[in-house]
């Protein structure tokens, strides 16, 4: 199979046009087609349903996408360790659950290069379930999650913990000291279920005895700053990890709210797959990881 090939039928597979490929590829639209075809040829399926509207995936397409991405990503990722060989240095592939590439792995990277100057890092961020993914799939030499992976064939670290906070504007009107029960009647903005913290936090109150849908939510979020931004105008309160709010409660911005007995602690674990031949580069990061932990994060 080409990838050439399997790249242009990926772009036109996310803009639904093969127009716009075409011009921004600087190709032809009948030898992109062609190219497409070829790719249809060589797999045996059709990909493609061409309308006046654009084009539609076909069930085969949808597949085809679905895997193309991994494919391609890796591919990138052996020419760029091919091309390491010759400069003589390489790059950690990094994947990581949003609140750690955000807030705690920045100031651990920096760390990291001061004792391995050599070595790039690049460094991206997924929900936990992707990056377990990511990490199985070659697409990352090492993942950040919060909670144990799922997938038995990765080995694992702890290399942290974290807590979630209950958090709201400064100005925002609660008692100190409340219980849960008068917490709820409070709006709520919360992370999307996305986040593994957010199913963690579902079970939480499921356990109190307390259906997290039927609260007054006002918004699910994928940002955890957009989440901040809410918190700031006083509209609500929310649950969030103490390491993406601990600026804002030191600089009373936020403030914390103490809920009786509310504790929901978890831990940050470090996943990579156990290889006989892993690069040296990647056990080296692994090893100092482990070493500095949470001592290093932001």
């Amino acid at each position: 199979m080409n990838i050439g090939y399997l790249k242009f039928f990926y772009d036109v597979a996310k803009v639904k046009s093969i127009s716009k490929v075409a011009n921004s590829s600087h190709i032809s639209q009948p030898a992109l087609s062609q190219q497409i075809q070829k790719l249809e040829d060589n797999l045996g399926y059709k990909l493609l349903i061409r309308s006046n509207k654009g084009v539609e995936l076909t069930e085969a397409g949808k597949i085809v996408e679905r895997y193309a991405k991994n494919i391609i990503k890796v591919y990138d990722n052996m020419l760029e360790d091919l091309n390491a060989i010759i400069k003589n240095n390489s790059t950690i592939r990094i994947d990581a659950c949003p609140t750690m590439a955000t807030y705690a792995l920045p100031c651990t990277l920096y760390m990291i290069k001061e004792k391995y100057p050599d070595c790039n890092y690049n460094l991206t961020s997924n929900f936990s379930d992707v990056v377990e993914q990511n990490v199985i799939n070659d697409v990352c030499n090492v993942g950040f999650i919060q909670g144990l992976p799922n997938d038995e064939e990765l080995a694992y670290s702890k290399v942290g913990t974290d807590r979630m906070v209950i958090v709201a504007g400064k100005d925002y009107y609660v008692k100190e000291d409340i219980s849960m029960k008068e917490l709820c009647k409070h709006p709520m903005i919360l992370l999307m279920e996305q986040f593994k913290i957010r199913r963690e936090l579902n079970g939480y109150f499921s356990n109190l005895g307390f259906d997290i849908d039927k609260q007054n939510i006002l918004f699910n979020m994928d940002s955890v700053e957009s989440i901040k931004s809410l918190l700031a105008k006083n509209l609500g309160i929310s649950f969030l990890p103490y390491i993406s709010i601990k600026k804002e409660l030191y600089t009373k911005q936020l403030k914390e709210i103490h809920v009786v007995d509310f504790n929901l602690d978890y831990e940050v674990y470090i996943i990579y797959k156990h290889y006989k031949d892993m690069d040296r580069s990647v056990r080296e990061f692994i090893s100092f990881l482990k070493k500095i932990g949470e001592k290093s994060f932001c």
